[in-house]
């Protein structure tokens, strides 16, 4: 530990999250490559089966392929550098580089976030409201929803990455994580945070409880919906498409409150990288089996586009 320390200049950080278990690292490399791949094939097969299919080409998996599509860069932002640095041996990441990561990581963690907001109002209007669902969900709609989903999550990011990039790093530069997360490196900081932590809750706030909020409201109405549909099939098959969605909505939720709300003081490390590889690795390589598998149309797309290879 002491040579990769000698040969970072001050400009540099360190990331440490799997450092600590040098006899893992192959096992660690092996999985994590495997993931990454399993990752890219399943979320850009997804893109290709929607993007093929006339009969796909609706609201929901419009924006289901913006959610594989955001997948996909949001491992290429993290997973990448972290099988890079196990190979290697070397941990460093540059103070810009590291800035960079952060601001990508969290703009596409919210826009994951806003997706899942935006695909639960889909299926509310169109399991509570299918005479209006054309009306309602046509294609302005849903682009003034992806681009304010986008809009949203680039502010909130940089914002937060501009105050950071003001802040001066004078302890150690050994981050105890596998990638420039928030919480980790607010710990290093000697200037006052506490500003920053305000926001940092407001914004919280803003991108995951109002979000929540929105699924949970839009899933009360739904399950009302659904009780009093008469026949047990008829439930059924309504649930079915929801039962996807709402899988990936917890998954998704469980791992991020878990490591981000709660004050920094009380932040652990060991939680915050089992949590983290939840979310930026098993997560995304989930979502297109959860999708594809709970799915008849999205089964029978990914079958028609792999008979004309």
């Amino acid at each position: 530990m002491g040579e990769i320390r000698n040969q970072t200049s001050i400009s540099d950080f360190l990331l440490l999250g799997f450092s600590q278990h040098p006899e893992q690292q192959p096992l660690l490399f092996g999985l994590f490559l495997a993931m990454y791949l399993v990752t890219m094939l399943g979320n850009l097969l997804i893109i290709l089966a929607i993007s093929s299919d006339p009969h796909l080409h609706t609201p929901m998996y419009f924006f289901l392929a913006n959610l594989s599509f955001t997948d996909t860069c949001f491992s290429c932002t993290i997973v990448p550098k972290v099988l890079l640095n196990i190979h290697t041996q070397h941990y460093t990441i540059s103070h810009t580089g590291c800035l960079v990561q952060m601001f990508f990581f969290m703009e596409l963690a919210l826009l994951d976030d806003f997706l899942l907001a935006v695909m639960a109002y889909d299926r509310y209007i169109a399991i509570c409201l299918p005479l209006h669902y054309t009306t309602i969900m046509g294609p302005q709609r849903c682009l003034l929803l992806l681009a304010a989903s986008w809009l949203s999550s680039h502010l909130l990011a940089f914002s937060l990455c501009l105050l950071m990039s003001q802040f001066s790093f004078c302890a150690s530069h050994a981050i105890p994580h596998f990638f420039c997360d928030l919480l980790p490196l607010l710990k290093l900081a000697c200037s006052d945070t506490h500003i920053f932590q305000l926001m940092m809750f407001a914004e919280a706030a803003l991108s995951g409880v109002v979000p929540l909020t929105c699924v949970l409201v839009s899933y009360a109405h739904i399950i009302h919906t659904i009780l009093r549909i008469p026949s047990a099939g008829g439930k059924h098959k309504v649930f079915s498409t929801c039962g996807s969605h709402l899988t990936v909505v917890t998954l998704f939720y469980g791992t991020v409150f878990l490591v981000y709300f709660q004050p920094s003081s009380s932040y652990s490390a060991d939680t915050g990288v089992v949590a983290s590889v939840v979310y930026t690795m098993v997560t995304p390589m989930l979502n297109p089996f959860i999708y594809s598998l709970r799915n008849r149309d999205m089964k029978g797309a990914l079958w028609r586009l792999l008979e004309q290879q």
